[in-house]
């Protein structure tokens, strides 16, 4: 794709069949592919690859699997603010490896309805979208890298079905049950708002219930408040679902597990949080890198950054240091294999030390 000054190009929209003014990316050291994937409800989905400017032969590729939100991966010019944004900007233009993303059903030009669409037809385009890597002759398949962001940090593994993978990066992201992580949020966001602790947990008692009629018995909120109706001011989202998606979305999310997901995770995983994430706890970040260092001892890693929010942002800065925390370890990865083969062929024994970055804002738990 070449580099043209930046314009506004009136595209059809899948979604809406309306036309509309999409800003296109453009990137100081890669070039982007427009391409679709067809999701398991067959909505064609957009998909967003990078190429590294002046690349010769197969590069390793990082596949971004995104947030629980309806907001697009497509990121023209991030806001300050936007720290999911920066950090896939800049590693498209540092990293000198090949990108894929994609935009969920009824995003940006995808098809659907993002508000209607469940954990499965989005599931099914992250798979569709990993499968189509291999229509691409720049991206070299044996050096893949996931970067799961938020909840798809969480169910990341599920995106490539089996397909072989270097290495995971979950990042402010869960690996308990979605039950687990909502009443410890509960707890969190009722505390944020000055109740008295008996109102807190007089309120969290209810919400046990509350969660528990919704999430496993596969109730909607309207229906729980129908049938309790003493919790109609505890409820504070829409009777149909929450956040913005169906009920359906987060009963699918309930009955994954993650225990056995990660489990069967055997390669090299990164967990990174933020201490003043408040969206994400240490518990549900943390478990991912306890699933599999139980099974796998010593395989995953759990760093935590001080002052860092959910969104990788530092006292409302993004934080450059994860940037170069994320490429260094990738690194690792690649010369770790690359290490073993000469290590095979020569009979020495190699070490090669974590690249750790900003090694006074981190803390390696």
């Amino acid at each position: 794709m070449s580099v043209a000054p930046l314009a506004l190009v009136l595209v059809g929209t899948l979604a809406t069949s309306q036309q509309v003014a999409v800003q296109r990316e453009h990137f100081t050291n890669a070039d982007v592919l427009y391409d679709w994937v067809t999701n398991s409800r067959g909505e064609k989905l957009r998909t967003f690859i990078s190429r590294p400017k002046n690349a010769s032969g197969k590069v390793p590729v990082i596949f971004f699997v995104g947030w629980l939100s309806c907001d697009t991966m497509e990121s023209p010019h991030p806001k300050p603010s936007d720290g999911f944004g920066i950090l896939m900007v800049r590693l498209i233009n540092q990293s000198g490896y090949a990108t894929v993303r994609m935009d969920k059903p009824g995003v940006g030009e995808s098809q659907g309805d993002c508000a209607k669409a469940d954990f499965q037809s989005e599931l099914s385009g992250w798979q569709a979208a990993f499968d189509s890597m291999s229509k691409y002759d720049f991206i070299d398949l044996d050096r893949v890298f996931v970067i799961g962001l938020s909840n798809g940090g969480g169910f990341s593994p599920l995106a490539a079905r089996g397909h072989p993978v270097r290495g995971y990066i979950s990042a402010s992201s869960w690996g308990r049950t979605w039950y687990e992580h909502m009443l410890e949020l509960e707890r969190r966001r009722l505390n944020a708002e000055e109740k008295s602790p008996a109102e807190v947990n007089r309120d969290v008692k209810s919400f046990v219930e509350f969660y528990s009629l919704y999430l496993i018995d596969g109730m909607t909120p309207g229906e729980v408040i129908a049938k309790h109706p003493e919790w109609k001011d505890l409820w504070y989202d829409a009777p149909d679902g929450q956040y913005g998606r169906p009920a359906a979305f987060y009963q699918q999310l309930e009955a994954l597990n993650l225990g056995e997901i990660w489990q069967n995770v055997s390669v090299p995983v990164l967990v990174i949080r933020g201490k003043a994430d408040t969206i994400m706890s240490r518990a549900d970040s943390e478990a991912i890198a306890q699933i599999v260092n139980k099974v796998h001892p010593g395989r995953a890693r759990y760093l935590e950054i001080d002052s860092m929010a959910h969104d990788f942002m530092v006292h409302d800065k993004f934080y450059d240091g994860i940037v170069a925390t994320i490429l260094s370890w990738i690194n690792e990865q690649l010369a770790t294999k690359q290490a073993l083969k000469g290590h095979l062929g020569h009979g020495r024994a190699v070490h090669l030390p974590f690249l750790q970055a900003a090694r006074g804002m981190q803390r390696d738990c």
